[in-house]
């Protein structure tokens, strides 16, 4: 049996420390198209709205109406 709390993780190379980083930046480039396309789908800004069961005209003092 091996001893996993000794193992030493060996050095990346340089060129594929440019790797992750570049997998990280085109991850975060994704994440942005993908954000913006489902705001262009919803017409959403700033994320999804609110649940009207919580805020707005189906609550009237802490208690649900219209049902």
């Amino acid at each position: 049996m091996s001893d996993e709390k000794n193992v030493t993780k060996p050095d990346l190379s340089p060129a594929a420390k440019r790797a992750l980083e570049e997998a990280a930046e085109r991850r975060a480039e994704q994440e942005l198209k993908e954000q913006e396309l489902e705001s262009q789908r919803t017409g959403e800004k700033g994320g999804p709205r609110e649940e009207r069961v919580r805020y707005g005209d189906w609550e009237k003092a802490g208690r649900a109406v219209d049902f």
